[in-house]
């Protein structure tokens, strides 16, 4: 089994930096920024920490970070290791992004579609959002029961210009090319293309309605994506992973139609909802 290349930063980056200098946003209230920085900072981290820790690496007062881990305890989103001290995420974290889910009618309406594209061409189907800090989130996936396959699961996140589904989001992003070049400049691929070379297929998907990825962001894999809805303001999307020995020729076609078909079907349906 393969694993999807992981978008994990550092634990002081994933946290939003250390050190106290960072003044919070005029719209955000610093009690609040502070409790989900320590989360951010958990969720980042490769192992629990304790109160010292988290405090020196988000630059706060010891006494100031153990009542905010205190406060996440009582409602489970962080626990902590009785003896060592220590301290992780909760599972009250889970609880609530299953109920956000519960609540997504996109990812209600796509599941069965993912389910009858990953069975069909032996892959691994994903729907993802995009969010406010340009990663796309996986809020759906199918897998089919092959030998090699690729580990995603809801939740990951991915940088919005990354792989197929991202060549789609540049094709609608209203970008220009310096602020393009800019974007691929931080992506991190295991096979690179040349910028000309995405920036190319970039205007390829913005005329053919899906985008392909052949072996750059995973090698040996190749990704079909589409963006559903709207696209002058594209937020979601679904893609199709698959071993490029198994998809090439006229399976390869029939999947790039496949996969643009089932994306206008879906904001068909999404965009019709009362």
């Amino acid at each position: 089994m393969t694993r999807a290349p992981a978008s994990r930063t550092p634990a002081s980056r994933a946290a939003g930096g250390a050190g106290a200098a960072r003044a919070a946003a005029p719209h955000q209230a610093p009690a609040v920024t502070r409790a989900i920085r320590v989360l951010k900072l958990l969720a980042a981290a490769r192992e629990p920490m304790g109160v010292n820790a988290i405090a020196r690496e988000l630059g706060m007062v010891p006494s100031s970070c153990l009542h905010i881990l205190r406060a996440l305890a009582d409602d489970g989103l962080v626990q902590v290791d009785a003896r060592s001290k220590q301290y992780a995420l909760g599972l009250g974290l889970l609880t609530l992004a299953h109920d956000m889910l519960g609540k997504s009618h996109f990812a209600s309406l796509v599941q069965p579609e993912l389910e009858r594209l990953a069975r069909r061409y032996g892959a691994t189907a994903t729907a993802v959002e995009l969010d406010a800090r340009e990663r796309m989130v996986v809020v759906a996936v199918a897998q089919a029961p092959t030998f090699l396959q690729i580990q995603v699961g809801v939740g990951s996140r991915f940088p919005a210009y990354i792989s197929a589904t991202g060549r789609c989001v540049a094709a609608h992003s209203g970008l220009d090319r310096a602020q393009l070049r800019q974007r691929f400049g931080a992506l991190k691929w295991q096979a690179a293309p040349r910028f000309e070379d995405w920036l190319a297929e970039v205007e390829a998907a913005r005329a053919n309605g899906f985008a392909v990825d052949v072996g750059n962001y995973i090698c040996g894999f190749t990704i079909v994506a589409a963006l559903v809805g709207a696209a002058e303001a594209p937020r979601q999307a679904i893609s199709i992973v698959c071993v490029s020995e198994q998809i090439n020729g006229e399976r390869l076609a029939a999947l790039e139609r496949d996969t643009r078909e089932t994306a206008l079907r879906l904001g068909a349906r999404l965009t019709s909802r009362p």
